[in-house]
């Protein structure tokens, strides 16, 4: 027997403790959050209890918690933030003397524009001498003329009427045609697109419809504007163009010795579309031969022009801006 055994029988192995802390440690350990079992080596170490260390992760993390970052703005939006919102436009006030004529004359000032046939002033003031003052009418129907809706139905070739809403007499061509460049000078301000090619075709139209030929409409409308001149000059050209197109058709069917519904096969078109290309193009080969027996010197296409309807102005020049 050992020493040991025969000192103490009763002697069992235990696992040694660690040294106790005295008073100061348990108080140092107290402050940083543990229980006070921490043994002096952990102490003098500066190793935290399990307590603690579990608990420090979590505070951590706590304090680490990044900031959710602001949602990115488009540059729409921040354009939005930088300018002030427009206040909105007010409404137009309305001339008194047009609502009174809309009163009494709703088929002609009303929802629907039509052209008004020449002295209409005059008979206005005649019918309503206690309704108007000449200088407050005078300023209302220049008003109305240079309105867009007048401008537009003046374009669209209707004809003039009375007060009464019977139709008066055609619309000089001149006043159609100044009608259109109007409406298509203020169509390219508030869009600022390209619209020349829609006002060519649209002249070209209005030359068709005057039933002058192509040079007596240009005496009647050319101006001093060099460019309103360029695109009158378009219009006529695709006109010549179209009628060389249908002469030459004509030509092609009296050489073929065809029925119109065997030489529409022949061309891929419908009976119909090659009827009415060939009436066209015999009217024109009238109207040519018409012509060529009138003599010719430089009377000739103001006599042409002065044959076309006419008319005075227009009751206010349609250049100047109005309210649509």
């Amino acid at each position: 027997m050992t020493e040991a055994t025969t000192a103490n029988p009763n002697n069992k192995s235990r696992r040694p403790r660690g040294e106790r802390l005295d008073m100061a440690q348990q108080l140092q350990a107290l402050r940083a959050g543990t229980d006070g079992s921490t043994t002096a080596s952990e102490a003098a170490a500066g190793t935290p209890s399990a307590p603690a260390q579990a608990k420090r992760p979590q505070q951590q993390h706590q304090q680490r918690k990044p900031k959710r970052p602001q949602q990115a703005q488009s540059p729409q939006q921040q354009s939005q933030q930088k300018q002030p919102q427009q206040p909105a436009r007010p409404q137009r006030k309305v001339h008194p003397a047009l609502e009174r004529l809309f009163e009494l004359y709703p088929n002609l000032f009303g929802a629907r524009f039509l052209p008004l046939k020449l002295g209409v002033y005059e008979e206005l003031l005649a019918r309503h001498p206690d309704d108007f003052k000449a200088e407050d009418l005078k300023v209302a129907m220049g008003l109305h003329a240079r309105s867009t809706r007048y401008l537009e139905s003046v374009a669209a070739g209707h004809p003039r009427h009375d007060l009464d809403g019977n139709v008066a007499e055609p619309v000089a061509p001149e006043h159609v045609h100044h009608a259109i460049l109007e409406l298509h000078r203020r169509r390219s301000q508030r869009t600022g697109e390209d619209l020349r090619p829609q006002l060519v075709a649209r002249l070209a139209r209005a030359v068709e419809a005057s039933g002058l030929d192509r040079e007596a409409y240009a005496v009647l409308v050319r101006s001093r504007d060099a460019n309103n001149n360029a695109v009158l000059d378009e219009a006529l050209a695709l006109l010549a163009e179209q009628a060389a197109k249908r002469e030459a058709l004509l030509r092609a069917f009296e050489a073929s010795g065809r029925s119109e519904k065997e030489f529409a096969d022949m061309y891929g078109m419908t009976q119909g579309e090659v009827a009415r290309t060939l009436q066209r193009a015999r009217t024109d080969r009238t109207a040519a031969a018409a012509a060529s027996q009138t003599p010719e010197g430089p009377e000739a296409p103001q006599a042409a022009a002065a044959a076309a309807p006419q008319a005075a102005e227009p009751m206010a020049a349609p250049e100047t801006p109005a309210a649509n």
